[in-house]
């Protein structure tokens, strides 16, 4: 069992900064299992991923969009991922899903089938 909560999300300002959590849990759980990943939703659009951090502990994708302003980080200890989002823009509003993925390669790991488990997703809105 693996079960992922996100937190964190909320109304900011553009220019402001926000920081997005995912708690996971489950017996089967580590992070030397499991790539993490970021993905976004806004109304009428496609999910769109975000960023991930590999099983290997590495970063190994930022969408262009959002390079330079958005960082990946995991604390093992916590079993927790980070979603750092700094500079935000109107267009960075969506709903914001947090997802594991099993071991497998970087180009399997840039798309939704990836991943096994998902979050329930928390809301980030950015006014202008």
């Amino acid at each position: 069992q693996v079960q992922l909560v996100e937190s964190g999300g909320g109304v900011v300002r553009a220019g402001g900064s926000l920081s997005l959590s995912c708690a996971a849990s489950g017996r089967t759980f580590s992070f030397s299992r499991y790539s993490m990943a970021w993905f976004r939703q806004a109304p009428g659009k496609e999910r769109e991923l975000v960023a991930v951090l590999s099983w290997s502990g590495d970063v190994i994708y930022y969408a262009d969009s959002v390079k330079g302003r958005f960082t990946i980080s995991g604390d093992n200890a916590k079993q927790t991922v980070h979603l750092q989002m700094n500079d935000l823009k109107s267009e960075d509003t969506a709903v914001y899903y947090c997802a594991a993925g099993l071991k497998s390669t970087n180009s399997v790991l840039r798309t939704s089938r990836g991943y096994g488990h998902w979050g329930l997703g928390t809301q980030v809105t950015v006014s202008s």
